[in-house]
């Protein structure tokens, strides 16, 4: 199971790239992860890259490239994995084909988890956080015992700046501006496979699963 997983901010994208990387023993690839260990490690690529971020500046590609190269050239990555937040546009989305033909490794699906706008942002909009102990609720679908208070540890709960419904559509346009054309480009190679996100958690992994499993 070579894929990428595409959904936009609140759709689900992390907890199902958790699931399968275990279910399936692959790694979960996050740019993210990616470049905070490339920094804490001191690489070549990630001192490059902590310049540009200490400067307040955007990575260029050619560094990302490089480290996503280096963590799909890992021995762990031959059986399968799961690509998140990378690659993001379309010439990011070539560079990392030449990578994976030079790597002899094939690209199966592109998963694109589909869910509506307004339920997205009801989801976010709803979302409470624990100060003291970090642990999430939701106002409608996963409410605290007492409202405000954190049932773990009776932490204070709040909601985050970013969940405001403002800077939520705000998100949510920037990832549709800078999808469209990504998903168009692995329409054209017939890899894209869209998944019903707007269903329980273990029907969107099967569903997953089920998409890739068509097309080894």
């Amino acid at each position: 199971m070579h894929i990428i997983l595409m959904g936009p901010p609140g759709a689900g994208k992390g907890t199902q790239a958790a699931l399968l990387a275990e279910q399936e023993a692959i790694p979960h690839i996050s740019t993210g992860d990616i470049f905070r260990a490339n920094m804490s490690q001191g690489t070549p690529l990630g001192k490059l890259a902590k310049e540009y971020v200490d400067a307040g500046k955007y990575v260029p590609d050619d560094v990302t490239n490089g480290m996503v190269r280096d963590r799909l050239a890992q021995p762990d990555c031959v059986k399968g994995f799961i690509l998140d937040g990378y690659p993001r546009t379309p010439d990011q989305a070539r560079a990392l084909a030449g990578m994976l033909a030079e790597l002899g490794l094939k690209l199966d699906a592109v998963i694109n988890i589909a869910v509506p706008d307004e339920l997205l942002v009801d989801r976010a909009v709803g979302r409470r956080v624990c100060r003291s102990c970090g642990a999430t609720y939701h106002v409608k679908y996963n409410p605290p015992a007492r409202e405000g208070t954190c049932d773990r540890c009776g932490g204070e709960l709040y909601q985050r700046s970013d969940d405001q419904a403002e800077k939520v559509a705000v998100r949510l346009n920037l990832y549709h501006t800078q999808t469209a054309p990504l998903l168009q480009f692995y329409a054209e190679q017939g890899l894209v496979r869209t998944v019903n996100g707007d269903q329980p958690m273990e029907q969107v992994t099967a569903d997953i699963k089920e998409a890739v499993r068509g097309t080894r």
